[in-house]
């Protein structure tokens, strides 16, 4: 059996802004992003650093995401979810081994879901206030 195919920080330089050009025009989250964003250059270096911490443990990235996230609760639907997950497939897909890809969207459907479930854990205290 070969051994996986290691994600390089390259990979992840090359992956991000490739990624993050396709959501800017994407008909329903470019908006979105587009909104919530307003200096892009930054925010692909801390997309990196987060991929990095994530993938490699390098501990590049300090932030706290759920906050960031949370502030666009209202956007942050399933069907939204499902649109961003689909799309980091296929880039992820066509852009890396196999392998790499494969684990990449394991590892965003996990943070998918710990996003999803943090913003319906918030969505459902507040109606509850």
């Amino acid at each position: 059996m070969t051994p996986p195919t290691p994600i390089s920080e390259s990979d992840i330089d090359r992956l991000i802004p490739e990624f993050y050009s396709r959501i800017r025009v994407e008909p329903v989250l470019g908006p979105i992003f587009n909104a919530a964003i307003s200096d892009w250059p930054e925010h692909l270096e801390t997309l990196k650093s987060f991929w990095s911490s994530i993938i490699l443990g390098s501990g590049r990235y300090k932030g706290q995401p759920m906050v960031q996230h949370l502030l666009h609760h209202d956007k942050m639907t399933i069907a939204n979810f499902e649109r961003w997950l689909a799309l980091w497939q296929q880039t992820t897909n066509e852009l890396l081994h196999a392998d790499q890809a494969t684990a990449l969207q394991a590892k965003a459907e996990r943070i998918a879901e710990s996003l999803r479930l943090g913003v319906e854990f918030r969505r459902d205290k507040a109606s509850l206030s």
